[in-house]
């Protein structure tokens, strides 16, 4: 079933495997018009060549006919490195999907606002960082926050947060900052659910419902194996067998969640609130600091194929 969802066209920037993700199902759920922007040229290509592969895939097992996938692929249209932010100024939406990193974000957020137009939404995917701090950024420099001007910006910021695999993953986490406007989350609401995804609402807290309770297990998980409690087997199989958890927390980077998005994420969560249950495990952090981040990278609690 179709829903209404009132978006000429949206932009998605980052082509990264979230980002690949939200075009997918945006051009081929929600029918609308994706610019695709990534300052790599060659993560683009990259891009692309998983969004044909998940076409082909869904055609072969019949989800969709060609005629649906060739007319999705059709509505993604790139905006490469050399064009940048200008590329998309004649959208309704922008969607950030770059690293869950607050630096990137507020970087990219103080600029936005001068890049496309004046009514357009504001989203990022984040999945932990505040919204409203993401929203302040799109204040231009010496206007107050609380000016006019500094309220109408902030309030088109929102988080759409999917997850990911999101193509799969059925569930879309709505989150307002303080300064959101009640038309700009109804406006993400209503495309999300043309997406055709569930949607939970969360205040602006670290981590937000989501996080805020996953990466503490998937924390204490690590400590525990940092400990010597359980072999990583053990930990998994009890927590798979034992709670009838589809996967152990320790698989968890099998799906692409990656040992480095898990500790910024909790580090999120440990200085947004000043927490010591929050603390990072020593052993994720020295994990992360050998570059092994799981499957995205080939190795981490498990060795997978590249």
């Amino acid at each position: 079933m179709s829903v209404a969802h009132g978006f000429r066209r949206i932009g998605v920037l980052g082509a990264g495997q979230m980002g690949l993700g939200i075009a997918f199902v945006s051009a081929l759920r929600a029918k609308v018009p994706v610019l695709l922007h990534d300052r790599s040229a060659t993560q683009i290509d990259k891009g692309l060549s998983l969004m044909d592969k998940l076409l082909a895939k869904d055609v072969s097992k019949g989800k969709i006919s060609q005629a649906d996938a060739t007319e999705a692929r059709e509505r993604v249209i790139v905006i490469g490195p050399e064009v940048g932010l200008k590329g998309l100024r004649d959208v309704d939406m922008v969607v950030e999907a770059v690293s869950e990193s607050f630096a990137i974000k507020q970087s990219i957020f103080s600029t936005l606002p001068q890049e496309i137009g004046p009514n357009a939404i504001l989203a990022s995917n984040t999945s932990s960082i505040s919204i409203t701090k993401i929203a302040a950024a799109t204040v231009p420099q010496g206007l107050s926050a609380a000016s006019e001007e500094g309220m109408r910006t902030a309030a088109r910021v929102v988080g759409l947060h999917f997850f990911n695999p999101v193509p799969v993953m059925k569930l879309v986490e709505l989150i307002p900052g303080l300064q959101t406007a009640p038309n700009t989350l109804e406006s993400a609401r209503a495309f999300a659910l043309a997406c055709g995804k569930t949607v939970t609402e969360s205040k602006d807290v670290p981590g937000f419902v989501s996080n805020a309770l996953l990466m503490p297990f998937i924390n204490e998980a690590v400590m525990h194996l940092e400990k010597g409690i359980a072999t990583r087997d053990d930990i998994d199989t009890t927590l798979k067998l034992g709670m009838a958890h589809p996967m152990g927390p320790l698989q968890l980077g099998k799906f692409g969640i990656g040992l480095d998005t898990c500790l910024a994420i909790q580090r999120t969560l440990y200085e947004g609130t000043g927490d010591s249950k929050y603390r990072p495990s020593v052993l994720l952090e020295r994990m992360v600091d050998a570059g092994w981040y799981g499957k995205k990278n080939g190795k981490g609690f498990y060795e997978y194929e590249a």
